[in-house]
Order: structure tokens, then sequence, then C-alpha cells
């Protein structure tokens, strides 16, 4: 077995040119003379150097940082609370105003790395730097700054869902199709279908929606002026609609039958219970403290996102110990997942633009320094219960049946 595994130098170009020229701008590519920063572990620095180079072609302006890894560890360890607090506002707000897009990269070289950290460590820091959150949130509202995500193998994740790193990296090969003479073709195309999808759902006027299956009973009120989403660009690979329900209307329970890979933990066996909108019993296995600990982190005791996806678009076919790609698998039954925390403003039907804070509160979008998507793959049946009081089947056998 290979440690040193990378793809061949094609596989890495079409990668970049995906991310690039395909998932800025929602599926748009970015435009001549955008400033694009690239956040990529140094693990993966093969992959900052194509991307340096594709956006240089495209006409646009790269900023790379290389993130270390193996530091967070000793950052945790070594801290005190007024440095875990340490928010450079004048920089990030910056970074902010200079860049059009960003692209980030996730090379998790060590899923464990903070098991031993206190988590209320994880989540002061974190809160510190949510104005960052909140700016990048809010350029985005006003139609001025994309982003999107990408995954680079490592061999601790490989190791963790019993593949060799050329397995691992097979998958990701397959589900951006990177294995197509023309993947970005491929991307444009599976958008149609997406788009088809995604038209249906928001010409339905949807109250709520009932999901039941072996692991669930729960009860999600979708909310005035709801649209779905997904397929966008914003994380590639991407096979999932999602919405951000009012989060008043939730109510029942849940189990997660998918590990969930957080703030350098596992946390395994997540069961979570509902009543008036707010989780009141959560519990997991493993990472307990944890999950404890971000439940208690304002508002994430609420949900942000409600996701369902379509098991005949994932063409990935193994767990991959990475949320990311966890979310958009296949299988049997499709996936669902949930967020518990922030709620995605472009879910708003109108102008989000034009909202106040007060209209958002008013709507039901949940405002976290959070947002964990927590995955499913176990059977379930989402009906949805329509306006006019009839109901539907929206959802069964891990696709949509609209």
């Amino acid at each position: 077995m290979s440690t040193t595994y990378q793809p061949p130098k094609e596989v890495l170009e079409k990668y970049a040119d995906i991310l690039i020229n395909f998932a800025l701008n929602s599926g748009k590519g970015m435009k001549k003379g955008e400033v694009v920063q690239c956040s990529v572990p140094d693990v993966a620095k093969p992959m900052a150097l194509e991307l340096q180079n594709t956006i240089l072609r495209a006409g646009g302006f790269p900023v790379i940082r290389l993130l270390p890894t193996g530091f967070e560890k000793d950052f945790y360890r070594l801290a005190s609370k007024e440095q875990l607090s340490f928010f450079p506002a004048d920089y990030f707000r910056a970074r902010v105003r200079m860049f059009d897009h960003t692209v980030a990269i996730i090379a998790d070289v060590d899923p464990e790395e903070l098991k031993d950290v206190d988590p209320q460590k994880i989540t002061t820091a974190r809160n510190a730097r949510d104005d960052y959150r909140r700016w990048i949130m809010q350029k985005e509202v006003d139609g001025q700054l994309t982003w999107t995500l990408g995954l680079w193998g490592v061999q601790a994740k490989a190791d963790e869902v019993g593949l060799t790193i050329e397995e691992y990296w097979d998958q990701i090969i397959k589900a951006c199709f990177l294995d197509k003479p023309d993947p970005v073709g491929e991307w444009k195309n599976l958008l149609k279908f997406q788009e088809e999808i995604k038209g249906k759902l928001n010409d339905m006027e949807i109250e709520w929606l009932d999901m039941v299956g072996p692991d669930v009973d729960l009860k999600i009120q979708i909310g005035k002026d709801r649209i779905w989403q997904g397929g966008s660009g914003r994380n590639i690979p991407s096979f999932e609609f999602f919405t951000s329900p009012n989060w008043r209307g939730t109510s029942g329970w849940i189990r997660f039958n998918q590990p969930l890979y957080r703030y350098g933990n596992v946390i395994r066996d997540i069961e979570l219970k509902f009543k008036d909108g707010v989780i009141v019993e959560s519990h997991a296995r493993i990472g307990n403290n944890l999950l404890q600990e971000m439940i208690k982190t304002l508002n994430a005791n609420k949900i942000g996102e409600f996701s369902l996806t379509d098991k005949r678009m994932s063409r990935i076919t193994h767990v991959m110990a990475e949320t990311l790609f966890d979310e958009n698998i296949g299988g049997p039954f499709g996936n669902t997942h949930l967020a518990i925390g922030m709620a995605y403003k472009d879910c708003y039907r109108g102008e989000a633009k034009k909202l106040t804070k007060i209209e958002w509160e008013e709507l039901g979008y949940n405002d976290s320094p959070e947002h964990t998507d927590i995955i499913s793959t176990t059977d379930r049946t989402v009906t949805a219960h329509l306006s006019d009081g009839t109901k539907r089947v929206i959802y069964k056998d891990g696709m949509f049946v609209i």
C-alpha cells in the first residue's frame, strides 16, 4: 500500500478546472479580473499549484494560503483564554473586502487530532471568529462573493473507512467526474437535471414535511417564502437538495447512523429529539461531551438546514469519513442530513439583501456560530403537506418521486 500516492497531474488539472471554471459564480465559473482566495492544507500543495495556474489562465488573481497541518493540538494545549479569543478584526475585514471568491480544500490528516482537548476551548476559539462568518455571509447575500469546497485524499481517512489511498482517491475522481474527458461539461449536464428537480420542489407550496423511517419520525415546517437549493457549485461534489426551514416548526426524533467528523474529533451514534423547534434531548455514544458543548452554543439547539440526496445522481459508492462526500453519498437509500445551527439565507425566495435582522428572525432563519451537518443513510420516506390541504410523497427509496 502506498502512503504517498497522489493522482496524476491531469486529474488535478481537471479538479482545479471544475473548482475555478464551474463551481465559482454559482456554476458559471470565475470571471476575468476577479480575486480568488485558495486555502489549501500543506499536504495538498500540488492542488494549490493547479488552482493557482488555473486562476491565472482564466485571467484572475490568485491568493494562495498554505495551511500548516498538525499545529492545532499544540495551539489548544498552550493557548490561554485570551489567546483563544483573539480575533484580528482588521485583517479579516480586509480579506473579506478583497476577495470575490474563496476555494477551500479539505485534507484532514488526523481526524482525531483534538480528541483530548477540552471541547469548551474549541468552541471558544470558533466563537471568537464569528464576525468573520457573518461578514462573508453578508457579502454572499449581497451577491458579491461565492465559495466552493473540494477534498484531498489522505491516508488517515482512507484507513478510517477501510480503503487504500488509491481506492479513496478513486472515489473522489469518480464523484467529481474526473474520469471523464470533459468534467465541466458533465457537471453542467447534471446541473440541468438538478434544476428540473429544484423547479418541481419550488413550485410546490409545501407547508411542512413528515420524514418517517426506522431511525426517524420527524416533522419539519418549511416556512414562508422558502426555496430549495443544490448543485450550484457551492460544494464539489454536490448531489444534495437542501432548504433552511423555519426552526420553530421542528418536532420529533432522529438517529444518525453515520459518524460525524468535526473539530478534530469523531462523534458516533448521535440521537436528537426536538420539541417546538428546540433540541430537548441529545446523546452520542462516542464524543458526547463535544456534542453537548456544540449544542450549548447560541442557537445551535435549533435546525438550520434540511437536506436530501437523490441516489440517481451520486457517483459516491463508499463512505469517506468526510462530510463533504458523505452528505452526497448514493447507496440504496440516498441520504439525509440535518444541520444544527446557522441557516442558509440563499433559501429565501425573494431578495435576501433587502431583509433586516428582525425579518430574518421572524421568518425562522436560525443564526448561530455553529453549522454542523449530521448524516443518516438509512431508509426514510418524506411526505409533503401542501398549502391546499393535500399531501404527497416526494422522496422514497433514496430518490425524489415528483
